[in-house]
């Protein structure tokens, strides 16, 4: 909404400053010959010069509204710039040429639009500090989602920003970046292929249009002595933001603190299918349970069936009707006994 105010009073404060001029020749300032001629195809053209940046402006997305602070400072370094520049090229157009005002109107209107408008667009973590007072940029949505190792190793937070359920900004501290480069740079095979995706979806998250990933730098000695669990508990607090993973541990050492946990098994378990006790599902037996007399198969969503007197079932497929579901953050567990064809319990 900042934006589309910013352009609207770009687009009046262009008319009407090269109207004035236009309309309003005088010994001052001296008109060319050709806008004298063709007023109106003049004023087009040169409204026209102006808005081209806004076209561009447009065409490049990617936008996040700044504080009002910002555009103030965005106006003064876009006014310095004007200065610099008009005092640069001045001695190559001539003082005294008639078109040195309409070169020095134009640069004082375009060049602090694109100062505004980079500060209101830029995706980069930024603070102006002026004496004893300091300006930051509004962070997007809500609290800021802390992101560890594992929430990027497992890869699914990158699918789930894609559903647009997500508007708070992902936070990626230094430390946990160092971390899975660690992992990535790992002698054991495995361990590699999980570090690389982990950069992977690092990346896909960065270039992704529908969320804001801020690489967060600790400060010299910050956080010095602590685990990585520790100080991402730490970071959490101090940007008042949520910490997301998988890791079990890390969940309940952050609870423990009083920093909020988003646990991504606990949120894939909630989107599961639901089955409750009473409905049927049909599974393949592939082995045979820790208990006595049970069989084991699984959902094609890959939650687990234990399915009571069907042992010797082992490679069938059979009905199962649910009797009790389990459900915790390491994921989901149904509970079930066999359908016989006539319908009856087993």
């Amino acid at each position: 909404m900042l934006l589309i105010v910013v352009r609207i009073f770009y687009v009046f404060v262009c008319a009407g400053a090269i109207a004035t001029y236009i309309s309003n020749p005088s010994p001052v300032l001296p008109v060319p010959a050709v806008v004298e001629t063709h007023t109106f195809a003049a004023f087009l053209v040169m409204l026209a010069l102006t808005q081209i940046f806004t076209v561009i402006d447009i065409l490049f997305r990617q936008k996040s509204i700044r504080v009002i602070s910002a555009v103030y400072f965005g106006l003064m370094v876009g006014i310095v710039l004007s200065l610099l520049f008009i005092l640069g090229v001045s001695p190559l157009i001539g003082t005294a040429s008639v078109y040195h005002y309409p070169f020095q109107m134009l640069t004082f209107l375009i060049v602090p639009y694109l100062c505004v408008s980079l500060i209101l667009q830029t995706q980069d973590d930024f603070r102006f500090i002026i004496p004893y007072v300091e300006f930051s940029r509004s962070l997007r949505g809500g609290a800021p989602w802390i992101l560890d190792s594992s929430a990027l190793i497992d890869g699914r937070i990158a699918d789930f920003v894609e559903t647009n359920v997500v508007d708070a900004q992902l936070v990626v501290p230094k430390f946990v970046l160092l971390e899975v480069q660690d992992i990535a740079d790992s002698s054991d095979k495995m361990r590699r292929g999980r570090g690389r995706r982990g950069l992977e979806v690092l990346s896909k998250l960065q270039n992704s249009p529908k969320t804001d990933v801020l690489m967060h730098e600790t400060k010299q000695g910050e956080f010095k002595g602590m685990s990585v669990d520790q100080r991402l508990v730490e970071l959490g607090k101090q940007l008042e933001g949520r910490v997301v993973t998988n890791d079990y541990n890390l969940n309940k050492v952050a609870g423990l603190q009083g920093v909020t946990v988003i646990n991504l098994n606990d949120v894939a378990n909630v989107l599961k299918p639901r089955y409750l006790p009473g409905e049927r599902v049909r599974i393949k037996i592939l082995k045979e349970g820790e208990s006595q007399g049970q069989g084991v198969g699984y959902l094609d969503d890959g939650t687990m069936v234990v399915c009571e007197q069907s042992h010797h079932l082992v490679g069938q497929d059979i009905d199962v009707i649910v009797t009790s579901v389990l459900q915790s953050s390491a994921g989901r567990m149904i509970f079930g006994r066999q359908v016989h064809s006539t319908g009856q319990n087993h």
